[in-house]
């Protein structure tokens, strides 16, 4: 963990930790995902309070999903979102990056994604993952490095390259842990 919330008593991209997500968890972040995709979801013209959770439910890998934990302005350890981080044949699949609303603008998705990269650079993989169309979440993925590979009415498919290093062997074995706090 690194320093606590900010004076406002909501957390800052320090503060932050994540843990293993447990199949008990999923109906807490299938509530999430509706509430961060909503506007979204609604501007595309696509949103459906049942599917928006199910789809979560029908692709719900506790294995490879930790939660977002942070220090909330003293009251303890609050949900601030989720992540998924699945291994797949062409890389890492990142999936069912949500944060609250009330902990986006901070730093803090920013943090947890730049921890997530350095797992997948040690590992010497590339990264994927889509994007809803006008979501204000592509600016943080191109921010890091994601460039889109297709498109449709929907979503923007993207992904990171791997890191070249010279002379370095490029790992195969899937990314499996759970990420820490930035350090």
């Amino acid at each position: 963990m690194t320093d606590g919330p900010d004076r406002g008593g909501r957390a800052s991209a320090e503060g932050w930790e994540l843990r293993p997500a447990l199949p008990g968890d999923v109906e807490a972040i299938a509530d999430l995902r509706a509430v961060v995709l909503r506007e979204d979801l609604e501007r595309l013209g696509r949103y459906d309070e049942h599917r928006v959770r199910q789809r979560l439910r029908d692709g719900y890998h506790p294995q490879y999903t930790s939660l977002l934990l942070v220090d909330d302005g003293g009251a303890g350890r609050g949900r601030a979102g989720c992540v998924t981080l699945r291994p797949a044949e062409d890389g890492l699949h990142l999936e069912h990056f949500y944060l609250a609303p009330r902990y986006q603008g901070l730093g803090l998705g920013s943090a947890v994604l730049r921890s997530l990269l350095a797992r997948a650079d040690a590992e010497g993989v590339p990264v994927r993952l889509s994007v809803l169309q006008g979501s204000a979440a592509r600016r943080l993925y191109e921010r890091h490095g994601f460039v889109p590979d297709s498109e449709d009415a929907v979503e923007v498919f993207m992904h990171r390259p791997a890191p070249v290093c010279a002379g370095a062997p490029v790992a195969t074995a899937p990314v499996t842990g759970h990420a820490g706090p930035a350090g």
